[in-house]
């Protein structure tokens, strides 16, 4: 078969070396993709939001399943727009994939189905919006509603701070029409977790436990990013957590969104506080999380490709995923700047050397070939990913790795995983 991934990141990078291992693949595209992909399948020069474009490519070339990583184009219709014309697409609807475009939607659809989240607001108004910052108090989270690329979210430590954050969402000058609403949440204390599963609308198979790390700096300091780093498995998600996560929150969710006419069919990410034994629901992304996608898939053991096409028939009740027993753990290296302006065309040094080392993928996500180099386009440059018999081994590994890479202005977390091996002791 022939299948086509539509994205330019780590996670597609990702996505493109689990789907080229399956036997059931013979043509692999990635449109636009990245030097990575480019190692695996052949890339295609189609900008994620050019639908047409990409349309009319899968019908040129017979796609037989495309699988959507961002979450631009699901925002966009993509899945409807194939599905009218007859194509197999892995990925939420419009309708579905609102979840995520829209924190508001989010927010209010599980205030309605009791589904655990914290006390919140939604406010277009400065003013209403300082009101309800000084009713809450300090700390507190301010969300620009649209989507920012994962960057939407600010902490604020002080009431000038929460104030400057509204001010500036909802003027424009941040994030752009994204914040032009806000939400604005009480703060949660507790450790994060990354919770996804595979839904056909009804069904829902959940994926390995992982933990993403936001901050841009060590012990999270610092503003919040796409993601530093992830790890799975993440013992923070133990069999009590597991459970209720997916009763109260997963299961209630694709049940609320049926009930709301709009039925969710791919891969449902959502962001956890874990304190004690209590769950409470940050975010849902509708697609796969970057960077837990780079772990989790080197530590499923499964074929992806009859996940992704049951999930895309709108059927997986004969699916059964099996996952390694090892822990996978992700550094992602970044430009120097981000996750504000970042430095674009440095030549990366040491991805050969890096490439030699046992159960470790360099993934691709901010780079670019220029003159026979790769050199750096992105903020998340790289997603260096390990697999190891404990977590402090995929670590060790990962940073081995890390250290043979370099480029001017690189920077990057040391503690990625660190949570995980405190825990277990």
């Amino acid at each position: 078969m022939k299948v086509l991934v539509v994205g330019s990141g780590g996670r597609e990078h990702a996505l493109v070396w689990k789907i080229a291992q399956s036997p059931l693949v013979e043509k692999l595209y990635c449109a636009p993709g990245n030097p990575g992909t480019a190692q695996l399948a052949e890339n295609v020069v189609i900008a994620v939001d050019n639908l047409e474009g990409l349309l009319a490519f899968a019908k040129e070339n017979a796609i037989d399943l495309t699988v959507v990583g961002p979450e631009l184009p699901l925002s966009l219709g993509i899945t409807d727009l194939f599905e009218e014309h007859g194509l197999k697409v892995f990925g939420a609807r419009k309708n579905a994939a609102i979840i995520e475009a829209s924190k508001a939607f989010a927010k209010d659809l599980m205030h309605k189905y009791q589904v655990p989240t914290a006390a919140y607001g939604v406010f277009t108004e400065v003013k209403e919006a300082i009101d309800f910052i000084d009713s809450t108090g300090i700390p507190i989270v301010i969300k620009a509603d649209g989507l920012a690329a994962g960057k939407g979210v600010i902490i604020a430590q002080t009431r000038e701070e929460a104030v400057e954050a509204v001010t500036d969402m909802l003027s424009g000058n941040a994030f752009g029409s994204a914040g032009a609403r806000v939400v604005i949440e009480e703060f949660l204390k507790g450790e994060e977790a990354s919770f996804l599963a595979f839904t056909d609308g009804s069904r829902i198979i959940p994926l390995a436990s992982a933990q993403d790390h936001k901050a841009v700096f060590d012990g999270d300091k610092g503003p919040n990013t796409g993601g530093m780093g992830a790890y799975s498995p993440a013992p923070v998600v133990t069999k009590e957590i597991h459970d209720k996560a997916m009763e109260e929150v997963m299961r209630r969710t694709v049940e609320g969104m049926a009930a709301e006419g709009r039925t969710y069919r791919g891969v449902l990410y959502a962001g956890l506080m874990i304190d004690g034994d209590s769950v409470k629901t940050l975010e849902f992304n509708a697609r796969f999380g970057d960077p837990e996608c780079q772990p989790l898939l080197m530590r499923m053991k499964s074929d992806l490709v009859p996940v992704l096409l049951a999930v895309a028939s709108g059927d997986i009740s004969g699916v059964e995923i099996e996952w390694h027993d090892q822990a996978t753990i992700c550094v992602v290296m970044a430009a120097e700047g981000y996750p504000g302006d970042y430095r674009k065309g440095d030549v990366i040094a040491g991805l050969e050397e890096a490439a030699t080392l046992e159960e470790v993928v360099v993934f691709h996500a901010g780079t670019r070939s220029a003159d026979g180099n790769i050199v750096t386009s992105g903020g998340r440059v790289l997603g260096v990913t390990a697999m190891g018999e404990t977590v402090q081994g995929a670590i060790d590994r990962a940073y081995r790795a890390v250290d043979k890479i370099s480029w001017p202005g690189v920077h990057y977390r040391r503690d990625i995983g660190a949570k995980a091996v405190k825990r277990q002791g």
